[in-house]
């Protein structure tokens, strides 16, 4: 949506360029710190328009912002109307400062009351602002942003949601550094390509045990509501109901997207509100995770601060779908693995495979990016970990990612392993995906060539290809994509690795004759010898 708008993405530029040159270098701080100030902008906002709405019906509404607000610490109160975006944007730069920091601040903290998940994730959060010149710069920026959010909206006929949403993923977009314990985050084509593969559906529950932004989450979100405008509206082939308003639209990497005032409705949102769980054991993620989604229409999201291999974790068995990139290359304490878990392991990537497994209910599925280690590994966890997935589920595919897809994180080579608990594994579908529509360098550049449409429409027909019981027909191991049986899986220890069964194909060179080859390199000898004394001769002269 926002690929085209060249003004909001300096303004971004410009806010994250304010808050390093203001002294807020680390990514996640400031990423942090802007998500507050957006918080208290769309807090004010939405606020405003509830009031015109009771205005305009007639209707009683009692605001966020009436009353009074008793500070933390203090035996001061204040009215809760000063700690409007509006009303305190005004004040002089020092004063503002302090207001933000003990009184603004402190009533985001407690908005939603004791028990929610934002409320009881944002208790040790802190407000930081070096100095008040970047408090008021970064307040103007924003002003700016959501004017043109504004005008965009009227102008380019998106939904006023779907832009704030989209900017609030541009900002995340710029957390270049790699996390802890192996986390970076996930590209979002990689996300879309995931949720369309593995298909979620309104009423399902969808889960990410390590859930980081909450990118997951948000890919399911947005596939489940651009399936309910594919399936309940009538669409021609632009992607608007005939003489209507454009309701699914390409994004930039190809994908159908709808606005989420097309599908949103209050039966819809009530469902969605309990559909999405995420954990993560990073408390800056998990606020991230919030806001991200808050900032797209979900007003309490179900992300918590949980370590799901831990003993304390116990969520098995409660999830259709679940989505997650889990973090590579950690290990954890033995004594503080679940008891849950079989796998005689300490490592994280083999561990996470076992909890998504258990985490899923029976005919569940679920998308999972896992180092390539995972699939060809030769100790005995790595082994038991994928004949778990052949014996005990249906293991669907194996779609191998090129190298450079995480850069500039990682160059960690990956794949997506696809399977549903409880099915029976027949014949595993193989993918070779060579380019993603991305150079494969730290830049990652746009480029036109791209195997996740052809993956999408490969993996939908792939039952249709299928080998069956005693059919001759093969699907040939020399292209793309191909299947391998399960028994022949069985054979080669569960080895899952493309290589170990893609067929390459070489071609055929004919080479001259050894003494033809000879023959040329004297003449090409003497040619060289005889330039050379033409050379000397001219010198000598």
């Amino acid at each position: 949506m926002l690929q085209n708008n060249s003004t909001l993405k300096s303004l971004i530029d410009k806010l994250w360029n304010n808050f390093w040159s203001g002294g807020i270098s680390n990514p996640l701080t400031a990423i942090e710190q802007i998500s507050y100030l957006i918080f208290m902008k769309r807090l004010d906002d939405l606020e405003a328009k509830r009031e015109r709405d009771a205005e305009f019906t007639g209707e009683k509404y009692t605001s966020r912002f009436s009353g009074k607000f008793k500070v933390p610490g203090s035996s001061d109160e204040v009215n809760k109307s000063e700690l409007r975006w509006s009303n305190f944007k005004r004040r002089p730069a020092d004063e503002m400062l302090l207001h933000v920091q003990t009184k603004v601040f402190p009533f985001l903290k407690e908005l939603n009351g004791g028990t929610s998940p934002f409320t009881k994730h944002m208790a040790n959060s802190v407000f930081i602002m070096p100095k008040a010149s970047l408090l008021v710069e970064a307040i103007n920026i924003i002003e700016d942003i959501f004017k043109e959010i504004e005008k965009d909206a009227s102008e380019g006929g998106h939904a006023f949601q779907d832009i704030q949403g989209d900017v609030y993923e541009m900002l995340l977009s710029e957390i270049a550094t790699s996390g802890k314990n192996g986390q970076f985050r996930t590209p979002r084509h990689i996300i879309k390509l995931m949720a369309e593969l593995v298909a979620p559906q309104l009423g399902q529950r969808v889960a990410d045990p390590a859930c980081g932004t909450g990118g997951f989450l948000l890919g399911a979100y947005q596939y489940i509501l651009t399936d309910l405008v594919r399936k309940t509206t009538l669409l021609n082939k632009e992607g608007r109901p005939k003489g209507g308003e454009v309701l699914l639209e390409k994004d930039e990497d190809g994908f159908e997207r709808a606005t989420m005032s097309s599908a949103l409705n209050e039966y819809v949102k009530d469902i969605l509100e309990d559909s999405f769980y995420g954990f993560d054991i990073d408390t800056t993620m998990v606020r991230l995770g919030l806001m991200n989604l808050m900032m797209h229409g979900i007003d309490e999201p179900h992300i918590d601060y949980k370590d799901t291999l831990s003993k304390k974790f116990n969520e098995d068995s409660q999830y259709d779908v679940i989505m997650a990139n889990p973090p590579f290359t950690g290990n954890i304490d033995k004594g503080d693995i679940n008891e849950s878990l079989k796998l005689p392991t300490t490592k994280t990537e083999l561990l996470f495979v076992e909890r998504i497994f258990n985490m899923l209910k029976m005919g569940g599925t679920a998308a999972v990016v896992v180092p390539q280690g995972v699939l060809f590994g030769s100790g005995k966890a790595f082994t038991m970990a994928r004949k778990k997935l052949v014996d005990e589920a249906e293991l669907k595919a194996v779609i191998t990612l090129p190298s450079g897809v995480f850069k500039p994180y990682a160059g960690v080579s990956t794949s997506i392993l696809i399977f549903t608990k409880g099915g029976q594994t027949e014949n595993i579908w193989f993918y070779d995906m060579q380019a993603d529509g991305y150079s494969l360098d730290d830049k990652r550049n746009k480029i036109d060539k791209s195997d996740i449409p052809d993956i999408i429409v490969q993996y939908n027909n792939r039952r249709t290809l299928s080998p069956v019981e005693g059919c001759e027909v093969e699907m040939p191991r020399t292209s793309k994509f191909f299947f391998v049986p399960k028994s022949e899986i069985v054979e080669n220890e569960y080895d899952l690795s493309i290589s170990k069964y893609k067929e390459e194909v070489y071609e055929e060179v004919n080479y001259e004759k050894s003494e033809v080859i000879l023959k040329k390199l004297n003449v090409l000898e003497l040619s060289i010898i005889n330039g050379l004394k033409e050379i000397e001769g001219l010198t000598t002269i």
